[in-house]
């Protein structure tokens, strides 16, 4: 993937001098995102490995989904609100429909049955049904008391503070767990493993870091400053840009790993990564973007999601539930995520306002 660094300059390029050519600069930094993202996820992997299981799982957990978040502030500052939500949505799930779908298809195809901690994938997954019940409530009240919209700000910024709390709760717990307890809940703690050639030095890894936040930023603005031009040349809804584009994007360093380490029989791994990480985007990115649109955007942004996005996750996670109930994963299990990914995709696609 890193012979796509080579768009990142060529994207700040297009900007200065074709900045008519939305849909070209857009594609080309889309592309330049995802060996960042790969890179980052590289650094902090090696940074974990030097840190022990509880520091590293932390920082894992914490630079995970940075590239996500760093495109939805983005987003955030440039009021696209709906877009945010829909981006958000999209990486859930397509982290457990998407992701997780192709890890068992590949995995599966491989090595047969591949088992994995059947007791740590079902607290992952209670723990994503909380996470989206908190995001789900908000627009069920809403839905039925509709003159409730003038306190949807002030409900969104304290349910926001209660899921960064259960978050910090969540990584407490981590941090005191044994060894390999704590590399399963955290995640994310393995990643380093599934990374080829030498460690990196702390300190060639932390500037490793800095610089590739610098990048992921500056390409998510050029990003966002082109998306709503792009979405239309392509055909695209602005839903359907943020649940199955922008969610891509965001996550493509997230998504490689689990799918390599499916195929290297390490399901457990692959599971931890896709329920892992979408439970961070619930608990950790969403409240964050909530509380930070009062300083960054042009209004506070509501934790109130569309009907079309609600329905959309809470299948997701209930799938998930089901999937993670028994420590067996196989092939077939595989494709019939994927047909529910592709059966979303394609309602999303053909009805613009399916976020609704």
């Amino acid at each position: 993937m890193k012979w796509l660094l080579v768009l990142v300059p060529i994207a700040i390029a297009l900007e200065h001098f074709a900045p008519g050519n939305d849909l070209l600069v857009f594609a080309v930094a889309a592309g330049g995102i995802a060996p960042l993202a790969s890179i980052m996820a590289q650094a902090t992997g090696s940074l974990a490995t030097r840190l022990g299981p509880g520091l590293g799982g932390l920082l894992n957990a914490t630079f995970g989904n940075a590239a996500e978040l760093i495109i939805a502030l983005a987003a955030l500052r440039a009021g696209l609100h709906d877009m945010v939500k829909a981006s958000l949505a999209g990486t859930i799930i397509g982290n457990i429909l998407f992701v997780l779908g192709v890890a068992m298809v590949l995995g599966g195809t491989r090595h047969g049955d591949q088992a994995y901690d059947a007791r740590a994938a079902r607290t992952q997954a209670i723990m994503l049904t909380l996470a989206v019940t908190a995001l789900i409530i908000p627009a069920a009240y809403l839905a039925i008391v509709p003159q409730a919209q003038v306190q949807m700000t002030s409900m969104s910024a304290l349910i926001a503070g209660i899921m960064l709390a259960v978050y910090v709760a969540n990584v407490a717990f981590t941090l005191v767990r044994s060894r390999a307890d704590a590399a399963a809940a955290a995640g994310q703690a393995d990643h380093g493993d599934l990374h080829h050639g030498p460690q990196w030095t702390p300190g060639k890894a932390t500037a490793v870091l800095c610089a590739v936040t610098i990048g992921i930023i500056w390409l998510s603005e050029i990003l966002v400053g082109t998306v709503e031009a792009a979405s239309e040349a392509m055909g695209f809804s602005d839903a359907f840009t943020g649940v199955f584009v922008l969610a891509v994007i965001g996550g493509a360093a997230e998504q490689a790993t689990a799918i390599v380490a499916a195929r290297h029989n390490r399901m457990d791994l692959s599971m931890s990564i896709t329920l892992g990480a979408s439970v961070q985007l619930a608990l950790l990115v969403a409240p964050l973007l909530v509380l930070l649109s009062f300083f960054v955007g042009p209004h506070p942004m509501g934790l109130v999601f569309g009907p079309g996005l609600v329905l959309t996750i809470l299948f997701a996670v209930i799938i998930a539930g089901q999937v993670a109930s028994d420590g067996r994963a196989d092939w077939l299990r595989g494709v019939q995520l994927l047909a529910v990914y592709l059966i979303l995709a394609t309602v999303f696609f053909l009805v613009p306002d399916a976020a609704g």
